[in-house]
Order: structure tokens, then C-alpha cells, then sequence
């Protein structure tokens, strides 16, 4: 994953290995996607398979398939 402020993730993994991670720039991507991909499964809930994905300029990542729509917020440069 690449966004635009230089932040980027890149995760190998091969069969049913966790997968490593490397990431680097402002915010850390792989972070933001992967809290995401862990609280759905606790709902009973996966709409992100086979979903597209957009960072968008701000920062934020959107998230749709079908009728399901999510957006994950930038984080602000204070952290928030």
C-alpha cells in the first residue's frame, strides 16, 4: 500500500504464515488496515472480501462493495 504523504506498507507471507511486515512514512498503513480486518471478524462480520480500496488524498481509506460502504478517517497530525 502507497499513499500520497510518503506513507507506505508491504506484507509477504507464503501458505498460512503470518505475513511480514514492512512500513514506513508518517503513518504506519499496514496498522490502520489491519485494526480494521480485526474488529469485523469479532461482529461475525467480513464485508472487506473482495472489497476495492482508495486512499484518498486526506488520508482516509475507503472501503466499498456492493451496497457496503466504509470510510477509515485519517489520523490527524497530533495522532487523534
Amino acid at each position: 500500500m502507497t499513499h500520497p504523504d510518503g506513507s507506505w506498507a508491504r506484507a509477504t507471507a507464503v501458505g498460512t504464515e503470518l505475513p511480514i511486515v514492512h512500513q514506513g512514512g508518517p503513518r504506519r498503513l499496514w496498522d490502520v488496515a489491519d485494526a480494521v480486518r480485526d474488529e469485523w471478524p469479532r461482529q461475525g462480520w467480513t464485508p472487506w472480501l473482495g472489497a476495492r480500496a482508495k486512499i484518498e488524498d486526506d488520508g482516509s481509506i475507503r472501503l466499498a462493495r456492493g451496497d457496503w460502504k466504509a470510510t477509515i478517517p485519517a489520523r490527524r497530525p497530533d495522532g487523534g
